[in-house]
């Protein structure tokens, strides 16, 4: 059983991102800004959300609400830092088609309810809203990968970590 612990790693040292939102799950490099494209945030993975209600992806405290709506960042209570971005350019909304529904030192359960956006609106703008969910502190995992991209619900792991060991 040591052997093949070993091999596989223990189910300890792995976390489980899930899909904040339904959608198509494609990969960071899909997306057409260069901070997340060229990872400069971090690992991750990106999905065009096909709903308007951004769930928590993971159990932990949301540790940044910014004023306009637009992204939240949370610590999952494994110590994992994720950016949740909706969408591209969004910040110069200014808060327009967005509503929050989080605050900051706020306790979450995967699945709960942080943002809620008008995808149709902030389309109708001329923004691309494809939503990265980016780990911002990737360099301490030893391992960050994607599943498989394509359609996604709500709670569908969309990526797994692997901790450090030691």
């Amino acid at each position: 059983m040591g052997l093949l612990k070993d091999i596989f790693g223990s189910k300890e040292n792995k976390i489980q991102v899930v899909a904040p939102v339904a959608g198509k799950l494609v990969p960071l490099s899909e997306v057409s800004d260069p901070t997340f494209s060229e990872e400069i945030l971090g690992q991750g993975a990106a999905v065009i959300p096909s709903e308007n209600e951004f769930l928590s992806p993971v159990d932990g405290t949301v540790t940044t609400v910014f004023p306009t709506g637009h992204a939240v960042a949370l610590t999952s209570v494994e110590g994992v830092e994720i950016l949740l971005h909706i969408g591209l350019d969004t910040v110069k909304l200014n808060g327009k088609h967005f509503t929050i529904h989080a605050e900051e030192g706020q306790q979450v359960k995967k699945g709960d309810l942080l943002l809620e956006a008008d995808l149709e609106q902030i389309k109708s703008e001329g923004y691309d809203i494809i939503t990265p969910v980016v780990i911002c502190n990737t360099e301490e995992f030893s391992e960050i990968g994607m599943v498989k991209g394509g359609s996604v619900t709500v709670g569908n792991v969309i990526i797994n970590i692997i901790k450090r060991k030691g």
